[in-house]
């Protein structure tokens, strides 16, 4: 894939949004609307392929809005990047199932590696960044954790940004 024209994404998981895992929810509903939207600008700016960690929540929501930009717009591809094979295999059933439904609609997966550690959703994230000219992310300022690491590191290597405040969507 040509980088310049890849975007990726960073965001948290439901234990950090506002409301958990409801996402009938106003609130989650509104941040779907604005990934929507950040992915149209970002197709607007050449982007054509989209990298996705799946994790829960952000991720997968961002996933869910690649898939459906896909049906509106020619061109769009989406790589499911798995930081290794046990990844939602402690998930609630439901999630799984629709983790599993997003990987069968997907154009790519890519397996950081094999056996889980703790270092594997970090090379996951850095694997994204390493490949994309663009970043969209959900994130909620706090300076620790996987969002800001991913941002922090995309920022040094100069992706274009579209931050998604999370307080806005609180």
């Amino acid at each position: 894939m040509d980088r310049e024209s890849a975007c990726c994404f960073t965001g948290h998981r439901p234990d950090k949004l506002p409301w958990g895992t409801d996402e009938r929810d106003p609130r989650c509903l509104a941040l779907k609307t604005a990934l929507a939207a950040a992915l149209d600008r970002a197709y607007e700016a050449g982007a054509r392929h989209f990298l996705c960690g799946m994790a829960r929540g952000s991720d997968l929501y961002f996933a869910q809005a690649v898939l459906d930009l896909r049906n509106r717009r020619s061109g769009v591809t989406l790589e499911a990047v798995r930081p290794c094979e046990s990844q939602a295999d402690r998930w609630p059933a439901e999630e799984r199932e629709r983790y599993q439904e997003i990987l069968d609609q997907c154009d790519y997966e890519t397996l950081i590696q094999h056996h889980y550690d703790r270092f594997c959703m970090m090379r996951r994230n850095r694997y994204m960044v390493d490949r994309a000219a663009r970043i969209i992310a959900v994130y909620d300022g706090e300076p620790r954790g996987g969002t800001a690491q991913t941002l922090a590191y995309a920022l040094r290597k100069k992706l274009e940004t579209d931050i998604l405040p999370l307080e806005e969507f609180a």
